[in-house]
């Protein structure tokens, strides 16, 4: 455990003047933020294929974390569910990718327990700093936010025993690419498991446009090296996936 955080930390170091000015740059972020609506976001050139469906910035977490964190989101997010159903053990390392303002973290940190280790992974600085306060606040001894960039999420090689991503991956870019150098850093025996809006008008999430059929998904999982393991479906607006890698591959 020691290891994995203190690899985690440094990569945090290592990579943040980067991100600061790539977001800068490009005047864009939220390829990995989780988020059941998408206020003023703009269409993603490129789209559809395998890019993002759609740009955000997600600046202002204090503001997000009320629509993330309402608590009327439980009722079909179903935190609880979602992490049972992905089969951690205590010991375990997982990534929450695109973790923004934690809504997952607190119940995947007792999952992995005090000897696991949970990595709240996200682009934007400003919400890897508002998961480090809140994962002080709450006691999560065991969580290490990291700051990733938009092209990869930084994890440790070999060690990743799940990761999950929620309403996000519709806004990764080149995410074959993304999910084959993903795939080739599970530890052995890890899984992928993606969720994320049906692609018809819902009560809550994004429009239409800017979500992603299963089927897409599926399918480009498939060439990025991966299998569909197993599909719950006890979510009302969202699909739910989880993928194994079909071999060992290298990133």
């Amino acid at each position: 455990m020691r290891s994995v955080i203190a690899w985690a930390l440094c990569a945090v170091l290592l990579v943040a003047l980067i991100v600061v000015l790539l977001a800068c740059a490009r005047g864009e972020a939220g390829n990995a933020s989780p988020h059941p609506v998408h206020a003023g976001g703009t269409a993603a050139e490129g789209a559809p294929g395998d890019h993002a469906t759609v740009h955000h910035a997600f600046t202002n977490p204090e503001q997000w974390a009320k629509i993330f964190d309402d608590p009327t989101r439980d009722e079909w997010q179903k935190p609880a569910q979602v992490v049972q159903a992905l089969g951690i053990k205590p010991g375990m390392t997982v990534a929450d990718l695109g973790a923004g303002t934690g809504y997952f973290t607190a119940a995947l940190s007792r999952a992995a327990g005090p000897k696991g280790v949970v990595l709240g992974i996200d682009p934007e600085p400003e919400m890897v700093q508002y998961l480090g306060r809140r994962a002080h606040r709450e006691g999560l001894s065991n969580v290490v936010p990291v700051l990733a960039l938009y092209e990869d999420p930084f994890l440790p090689p070999g060690r990743v025993d799940r990761v999950l991503i929620v309403d996000t991956y519709h806004h990764i870019d080149e995410r074959q690419q993304y999910f084959h150098r993903l795939g080739a850093n599970l530890a052995p025996g890890g899984s992928v498991a993606i969720v994320d809006f049906h692609k018809r008008p819902l009560p809550v999430g994004p429009p239409p446009e800017a979500k992603l059929e299963r089927e897409v998904v599926v399918a480009e999982m498939q060439k990025a090296g991966f299998r569909l393991k197993d599909e719950p479906t006890f979510l009302p607006y969202q699909y739910f996936l989880i993928f194994e890698p079909t071999e060992r591959s290298t990133p």
